[in-house]
């Protein structure tokens, strides 16, 4: 990890204070939500929300140590009516971050899948695919991250890109065709799971070569954390209450018979367009 600038303003530093305890609150009141949430939900759909929870729950930790650490790298003081900052000289531990990635990175993606509840072969292979794509993507980009060289930097971010794109295909094209199989009322619900996270991870690219065009110092880092927080919340908390809502809806069609699952009515006739209806 590189050093931190020494001139950083009390605004800049507080913004960065005030986003991460902001992803501590969201994140933390989420996991609650979400586990509070899973006698409401059959036992088809608790396996994924049971790692919703897990996201969220893993990205409250990773979020109390990224504040405890930006926190000890700074002295904050009083001189005179107003606040001023310096370095403490302990190390700001941003790797917390990727750590948080690689472990949820790929879980996420395996959520939207159980709950769209495909076919088995066809779950373990998407899984499969999406979850190590996503994983080597998060592994390619902290190479760069600790980088000051920029066009080391530039390189890295390019190599993260090849799974970064193919993990984006999948969810805005390749998931297409199994979503059409979705139960009507539920269609909706996966297209704007898939789409978010789509939108949600590119932002992800565009911070990380902040440094790359031209912002150094504090207002980079202040930007960065900023960004990468906003985009986690968004990504895991707010993805995570779509999950929960084609669990509860799928949930409710299942108890009705609508469709077929571990708590439908086996002498209910399921609708010619309901998941495996043909």
């Amino acid at each position: 990890m590189a050093p931190l600038p020494n001139d950083f303003s009390y605004g800049e530093w507080s913004a960065v204070y005030n986003v991460l305890s902001f992803g501590i609150a969201a994140m933390g009141s989420a996991t609650v939500f979400f586990w509070l949430q899973l006698p409401n939900v059959t036992r088809s759909y608790r396996t994924a929300l049971t790692i919703t929870g897990i996201v969220t729950w893993i990205a409250t930790y990773h979020y109390f140590r990224i504040f405890n650490s930006w926190v000890g790298a700074f002295e904050v003081q009083e001189y005179y009516g107003a606040y001023h900052v310096k370095v403490s000289g302990a190390p700001f531990n941003d790797a917390y971050r990727y750590v948080d990635w690689l472990l949820t990175v790929p879980l996420l993606l395996i959520e939207l899948i159980l709950v769209m509840k495909l076919p088995a072969g066809e779950t373990a292979s998407m899984g499969t695919k999406l979850g190590l794509a996503s994983a080597v993507m998060v592994a390619l980009g902290y190479p760069g991250e600790i980088q000051d060289d920029l066009t080391v930097r530039w390189v890295w971010w390019a190599l993260a890109m090849i799974p970064f794109f193919y993990v984006v295909y999948s969810l805005l094209s390749g998931l297409g065709e199994a979503t059409a199989r979705q139960p009507e009322s539920v269609v909706g619900l996966v297209s704007a799971a898939r789409y978010l996270t789509a939108v949600s991870w590119l932002t992800y690219p565009f911070v990380y070569i902040i440094k790359n065009i031209g912002l150094a110092g504090p207002v980079a880092t202040m930007y960065e954390q900023i960004g990468y927080s906003v985009a986690d919340v968004v990504a895991k908390a707010v993805f995570g209450v779509l999950i929960w809502a084609i669990a509860s809806e799928k949930s409710r069609l299942e108890s009705e018979g609508k469709i077929y699952g571990e708590h439908a009515n086996p002498t209910a006739q399921p609708k010619k367009r309901g998941l495996f209806g043909r």
